[in-house]
């Protein structure tokens, strides 16, 4: 039986038999002051921290982020190079009408190209820092959108502290979907008022669409 990357397996957990394997458990912290926290929680032995430069495209940086976790053989590789980050971006932007006409058709196409030849893949669990700072619509994101897609792998902190402690504790829970189809017409789900460290308890299906 293959093993997941945080050593469960796919029977017990649910992980996805498309999913790439790694040596180590892939963690994506998002946030304002994410790249700090990254070289935080880098302090510790058994993590390898990855920071692209950050003024790199999105895409590039998370390419270039995933190419060091597929070599990377350690207990934990923290990363700041979230791959959904284009396509996040262009759909807070389309909801606050700040965004041209076809922008996030075209940061979902340009994901899932790399994502279909294996150069990115979402990371085993996102940490979500200082949620409560963020706009409504960014949080909807995250805590709504994606929690709702694979709940265990979702967790807001407030600090790089919180976020530290969260690393040992993170537990196993049901895979990601396949991206095109955690994607596929994410134009129409509607984001809503969500409160900080209480994530949506539906599925990405369940979210509010546009008919």
């Amino acid at each position: 039986m293959r093993r997941s990357t945080c050593g469960c397996s796919e029977a017990t957990f649910g992980v996805r038999r498309t999913a790439q394997r790694t040596g180590t458990t892939v963690v994506g912290v998002v946030g304002d002051a994410a790249t700090d926290c990254v070289r935080r929680l880098g302090e510790a032995a058994n993590v390898v921290p990855v920071s692209v430069d950050v003024d790199d495209a999105p895409l590039d940086r998370a390419v270039a982020t995933w190419s060091e976790a597929v070599r990377a053989h350690s207990p934990y590789l923290v990363h700041d190079a979230d791959p959904l980050a284009a396509v996040a971006d262009a759909w807070v932007r389309h909801y606050d009408e700040q965004g041209p006409i076809g922008e996030l058709e075209v940061a979902v196409a340009e994901t899932l190209a790399r994502w279909r030849v294996g150069s990115i893949e979402l990371p085993d669990y996102y940490l979500v820092l200082d949620a409560e700072a963020w706009d409504a619509t960014r949080r909807h994101w995250y805590l709504g959108v994606l929690h709702g897609a694979a709940p265990a792998r979702v967790l807001p902190v407030p600090d790089p502290d919180a976020a530290a402690r969260m690393l040992p504790r993170l537990g196993a829970g049901a895979w990601w979907p396949d991206l095109d189809d955690l994607l596929g017409g994410i134009e129409r789900v509607v984001p809503d008022e969500l409160t900080p460290g209480q994530p949506s308890t539906g599925s990405a299906g369940d979210s509010a669409r546009i008919a």
